[in-house]
């Protein structure tokens, strides 16, 4: 599926099918596929094929890197078929176990939002702010939807604004704020025939679309191939003619951070990062038929790469780890100037 499928015109069943067979190529990339196979089975309606992808990363032999995630997302999806109790377990598990990751946090909270436990929300939403953002002066990105829904539900509960509530106002960036967004009473204003309100309220509507479509919108990124110091060397040593698309390793950096600024410029969303070694090429060359000295093939194996699940999104935090490997912040290195 490309990247800017209408979702509408997306078959969910033979998307999700494709990846589990991917995954099968690749074992070493299942649990990316498989939460995005899964994501599909649920968009066909199938839940209990979801529940199945979701048990069979969980049972897996090999270590996940967001094991929590796969529990929440199991969770949701199995509140939403009739499996109620099981997923409150899994909630109440997943609280215990307080992980330092945003995303399952976000997902059992919204979870239990969205079946009307919204006392129990704003505790999850709430025990996750204080774990994850207490003594943290600029919070990052994937805590951002952590403040906006403990915003939302204090608003739905009719609790007074508080110091989370105004550290939410600040990392909000759209035009409606979010008081106006949560507001309980909006719903009164699509009666309304006053022409006025009816598009102040269509603007507003317009705005949260925007949000959600963000924050849900998931296709794998458009990536920039970063070649590690030695792989490089080792690539260039065996397939000299690619020397001239690498001059040099401090070129090859410099060229990803600026090709990705200048797509960041354009507009481009969903910006990322993948890390090529040369087995791996190789290896993608051979299934291509094709030489690994040809240069046009280094794209192809970078979409490759993205859309089996190991894109990093672009860019980091600036106190984060630079996606070059120097081990300096990001805004200490590439993220400079």
């Amino acid at each position: 599926m490309r990247p800017d499928t209408p979702a509408e015109n997306v078959d969910h069943t033979t998307e999700a099918a494709r990846l589990e067979r991917t995954a099968d190529l690749y074992p070493e990339d299942a649990e990316a596929l498989l939460l995005r196979a899964a994501a599909h089975r649920e968009l066909s309606g199938d839940r209990p094929a979801a529940t199945a992808l979701y048990d069979r990363l969980l049972a897996s032999s090999q270590e996940l890197d967001a094991p929590y995630l796969v529990r929440a997302l199991k969770a949701s999806n199995l509140w939403e078929y009739g499996h109620e109790a099981e997923a409150r377990a899994i909630i109440t598990g997943i609280r215990t176990a307080a992980p330092r990751d945003a995303a399952p946090w976000v997902i059992v909270a919204e979870s239990l939002e969205s079946h009307d436990e919204l006392e129990q929300a704003h505790e999850t939403f709430t025990e996750a702010v204080r774990l994850l953002l207490t003594g943290v002066e600029a919070p990052p990105r994937a805590t951002h939807p952590l403040l906006f829904g403990r915003h939302r539900v204090r608003r739905m509960l009719g609790a007074a604004h508080d110091e989370w509530d105004a550290l939410a106002d600040t990392v909000h960036t759209l035009p409606i704020t979010l008081d106006e967004l949560h507001d309980p009473k909006r719903v009164w204003s699509l009666g309304s025939e006053n022409p006025v309100e009816l598009e102040a309220e269509i603007v507003r509507l317009r705005a949260e679309l925007g949000a959600y479509r963000e924050a849900l919108s998931r296709p794998f990124p458009v990536a920039v191939l970063h070649w590690p110091a030695g792989e490089l060397a080792e690539l260039t040593e065996a397939y000299p003619s690619l020397a001239e698309e690498y001059p040099s390793y401090e070129e090859h950096l410099a060229a990803i951070e600026a090709a990705l600024r200048e797509l960041a410029a354009s507009g481009t969303p969903n910006l990322g990062i993948v890390t090529g070694t040369v087995p791996s090429y190789e290896a993608f060359a051979a299934s291509e038929l094709a030489s690994p000295a040809d240069p046009t093939l280094l794209p192809q194996y970078a979409t490759t790469l993205a859309a089996r699940g190991r894109a990093v999104a672009w860019p980091p935090e600036r106190s984060a780890a630079c996606w070059c490997g120097s081990g300096r912040a990001y805004g200490e290195c590439h993220g400079a100037g």
